[in-house]
C-alpha cells in the first residue's frame, strides 16, 4: 500500500521504524521460527510471521542459534568487557610510545 504525505510517496514496507531486538526476544523468536519451520512452514513464510528480513534470521541463527538467553547476555556482557580491555590496552600502548618518545629526546 502506498501512501502520499506532504508530496512524498512512501512504501509501507520501507518506511517501518527500525527496532532493536535485545538477545532474549532474538532467542525467542528464534525458537519460535524454528518450530515454525518443523511444522512444515517455508522460511519466508516464518520471517514474515516473525517480521524480519531472511538475511536477520540467518545472521542471527549464526550469531545466537543454540543458546540459551542467559549464555546470549553473558555473551553480550563478555563482548562488552573486551571492547573496554581493548580501548585500555590501546590507551597503554599510546602512553608507553609517548614516554618512549620523550626518553629518546626525539621531540
Amino acid at each position: 500500500m502506498l501512501d502520499v504525505r506532504a508530496g512524498r510517496i512512501s512504501n509501507d514496507m520501507t518506511s517501518k521504524k527500525r527496532r532493536r531486538h535485545t538477545p532474549d526476544q532474538i532467542i525467542r523468536k528464534l525458537a519460535e521460527g524454528n518450530k515454525l519451520l518443523a511444522g512444515g512452514t517455508e522460511l519466508d513464510e516464518v520471517c514474515r510471521h516473525l517480521e524480519i528480513a531472511e538475511s536477520t534470521w540467518h545472521r542471527w541463527l549464526a550469531q545466537y542459534g543454540g543458546m540459551k538467553a542467559n549464555d546470549a547476555k553473558r555473551l553480550k556482557e563478555l563482548e562488552g568487557e573486551n571492547a573496554r580491555l581493548k580501548k585500555l590496552l590501546a590507551d597503554a600502548e599510546l602512553d608507553k610510545d609517548m614516554l618512549r618518545e620523550i626518553a629518546s629526546g626525539n621531540f
